[in-house]
């Protein structure tokens, strides 16, 4: 599911990529290889497993963002005989380049996923084949787990099939590319089908209860007067492509359900009190909320272009906090979750469209292949899946403290020399213990940060930050060193 998201968009800040350096050697993130981890690589980019089924035929295509090498996945769709669609949906088979017990295997285990700095990438595997043998470039003949899944007229699962191929990416594209041919009206067979079955996904998503957040791109850019911060919101393309991956996540779990032995994905459902936060934040950033309109169809109706908007879709992703995996098997005495669903999907759904940068793509890939062909499934598989999940929640937090400490010291370096400055702001939250203190979200920059009353976080003479309150915040303190930006109320 979505979280915020930060890239630096300017090449030469060199100013930010340095304190990001240093960012990661106080976290301690490994950004080396092991001598043994590299020399394990090589030879496995050399030497794969390959499967026999030739499905090079089949003339795929990747979307992802301009510049991306770690291609995980690759799609074709058709129609079917009699209606309906067919989406065939090619993952990338780490299983079949990294040996159970191995280096890659290993440190794979001490990374979990791979981290996004805003000039950086750490990845979960060495590039050689995460960015090469591994990934599905296009041109290129790799090892694969191939979906088939077929749909009704209305986007419906009617199928769903899976079996390890050779497959082979014909073009590689991006968000960009297809948003602009099928808003000129040149898209071609697949371009069109893809927006098609996207539609069509996004409406049976919506009559299950599910929602996706179209969170947008927080983008900061270093110009001649100093840094600008901005957001870059999703096209319906970016939604349309999530669409494909998540079909493919819910037919994984319905798989492993049905066989008593997988790896979830799972969120609970939030607590009112959340929503009624939500709500509070929705009327500071004057989004309209009209009592009795359900938060998915409120989601849909947003413009993520408008800042504001912006600003509260970013928030909304606080109602998926809880997010984890649940591991079961059943031969093992381990049950399955006795509600499954993912609460913001209203669905069961597992994660396994993207093994080059989480570690828990791979057991679950594992358990849909065996059990797809009628197999065992894999002894190292089925012995380390139950200590998947705490590997994948220890992993989560790791990249929600980068993510968290990025923004702050982005955010920070955006501030700094403007002590003293006055912003226009709204109240977006209030700590009920002290009113005093809060956290604003300034309108200009895209920034959100502790806010204190006038009087001090103490609430000297009974001063209270208001609520959903305009106010101005005058900025006492932003500190890239120790990424810390404070305003006060004035």
């Amino acid at each position: 599911m979505p979280r915020r998201k930060l890239r630096v968009k300017a090449a030469d800040s060199a100013r930010i990529n340095a304190e990001l350096t240093e960012l990661r050697a106080r976290l301690e993130i490994r950004t080396e290889w092991p001598e043994a981890v590299l020399a394990e690589a090589e030879q496995a980019a050399e030497s794969p497993r390959l499967p026999e089924y030739d499905a090079t035929d089949l003339p795929l295509f990747t979307v992802d963002p301009p510049g991306s090498r770690d291609l995980d996945q690759a799609m074709h769709l058709a129609h079917r005989p009699g209606g309906g669609y067919r989406v065939h949906y090619a993952i990338a088979d780490v299983a079949a380049f990294v040996r159970p017990g191995g280096e890659i295997d290993a440190e794979a285990r001490r990374r979990v996923q791979t981290l996004y700095f805003p000039d950086h990438r750490v990845p979960l595997h060495p590039a050689r084949l995460s960015e090469d043998a591994a990934s599905l470039l296009p041109g290129e003949t790799r090892p694969a787990l191939l979906w088939q899944l077929d749909l009704d007229a209305d986007g419906g699962v009617v199928l769903a099939d899976l079996r390890r191929a050779l497959v082979r990416s014909h073009r590689r594209l991006d968000y960009t590319d297809v948003q602009r041919a099928v808003d000129a009206g040149g898209a071609d067979e697949q371009l069109a089908l893809l927006a098609a079955v996207g539609r069509l996904r996004e409406e049976q998503e919506r009559a299950r209860g599910g929602v996706s957040l179209p969170v947008p791109e927080q983008e900061i850019e270093e110009t001649l007067h100093g840094y600008v911060l901005g957001y870059r919101a999703l096209t319906p393309a970016d939604g349309w492509n999530a669409q494909i991956s998540l079909l493919t996540g819910m037919a994984a779990a319905e798989l492993m359900l049905d066989a008593g032995v997988g790896l979830l994905r799972t969120l609970p459902a939030a607590p009112a009190a959340a929503y009624e936060r939500l709500r509070r934040t929705a009327r500071a950033l004057d989004v309209d909320w009209p009592d009795g309109l359900p938060y998915p169809d409120l989601i849909r109706s947003l413009d993520p272009d408008a800042p504001l908007n912006a600003a509260f879709l970013n928030e909304c992703t606080g109602l998926l906090r809880g997010a984890g995996y649940r591991a079961f098997d059943e031969t093992q005495g381990l049950p399955a979750p006795a509600d499954p669903a993912h609460a913001a999907l209203a669905a069961p759904y597992a994660h396994c469209t993207a093994p080059l940068r989480r570690l828990g793509d791979r057991y679950a890939q594992e358990v849909c292949a065996a059990v797809a062909a009628g197999e065992s499934v894999p002894d190292w598989a089925r012995e380390a899946l139950p200590g998947v999940p705490a590997l994948m929640a220890a992993g989560d937090r790791r990249s929600a403290e980068v993510e968290r400490a990025c923004v702050d010291l982005v955010e920070a370096e955006l501030l700094a020399g403007r002590e003293g400055e006055d912003f226009p702001a709204v109240v977006i939250d209030v700590d009920e213990q002290r009113p005093a203190r809060g956290t604003v979200q300034l309108r200009e920059p895209a920034v959100r940060a502790r806010c204190d009353a006038a009087g001090g976080a103490g609430g000297a003479n009974g001063a209270a930050l208001p609520l959903g309150g305009r106010i101005v915040a005058r900025l006492t303190q932003a500190d890239a060193v120790t990424r810390t930006v404070r305003f006060t109320a004035v």
